[in-house]
């Protein structure tokens, strides 16, 4: 049976090794036939993901889109209904961080990092979950932050930021649970991905991986229907970083 399921920020990182998890799960579960619709700003980025997700077995469909921008934002969702009239799982994991001390924050960075992780995030998950209350079916991850239940002194704007999103989670959660939509909040700490920029291989040997992230998300999307995985918290073993 296909599964339309739409992953944002696939272009790098956890999105893009969510992608791939999602793709190589479709030769260990004989009904799950992935459409794999793949969303980045970067356009090279999404055009190499597609050749590596057929190859593991998944049909794949990607399209740009800028999620600080509203119109860009509306077009995705309408692809998604246009093309294939519904949407089986959705992936917030498009994101964006300034980390400064609280003194250099700008404002261009505080509408940048909302924008994005908030504005962004609320609108899509608002578009497509209403598909989802139809059909009374579906599955939203919010790839998160321990930054949402835990502030760091650089990190003033994006901790306000996923402290947001938690409040979306829990909010949406009050709906889903009368259509039996599934809720999933995952939590990562630290992560090697392009977001941390420069990383020593000292911080870097204790980091986790995308793929650490990833594995998780596509075994809670496999729990029966009857079941939701309400949160996934992962930290590196060494703790917050």
């Amino acid at each position: 049976m296909k599964h339309i399921l739409l992953i944002t920020g696939a272009g790098k990182g956890i999105g893009r090794a969510i992608a791939l998890e999602f793709a190589k799960a479709a030769k260990y579960n004989p009904d799950f036939e992935p459409v794999l619709v793949l969303s980045s700003r970067t356009r090279n980025d999404l055009d190499a993901l597609a050749r590596e997700c057929p190859a593991e077995g998944a049909e794949t469909d990607i399209i740009t889109a800028d999620p600080s921008k509203i119109d860009e934002v509306r077009q995705l969702a309408d692809h998604i209904i246009n093309r294939y009239g519904t949407i089986d799982c959705l992936v917030n994991n498009a994101g964006v961080g300034r980390f400064k001390p609280l003194e250099e924050l700008t404002e261009e960075d505080f509408d940048a990092t909302m924008n994005t992780n908030l504005k962004g995030t609320f609108f899509l998950t608002q578009m497509l979950f209403a598909s989802m209350q139809k059909r009374r079916s579906g599955h939203i991850f919010f790839i998160t932050s321990v930054a949402a239940e835990k502030a760091f002194e650089t990190s003033s704007i994006y901790s306000m930021s996923k402290f947001g999103q938690r409040g979306l989670v829990e909010a949406l959660r009050l709906h889903a649970r009368k259509c039996n939509v599934r809720i999933t909040d995952v939590m990562p700490g630290a992560v090697v991905t392009p977001m941390w920029g420069e990383v020593s291989d000292e911080m870097q040997a204790v980091m986790m991986r995308p793929e650490d992230i990833a594995t998780p998300i596509v075994q809670a999307y496999f729990q029966p229907a009857r079941t939701t995985v309400e949160e996934i918290v992962l930290r590196p073993t060494a703790g917050d970083l």
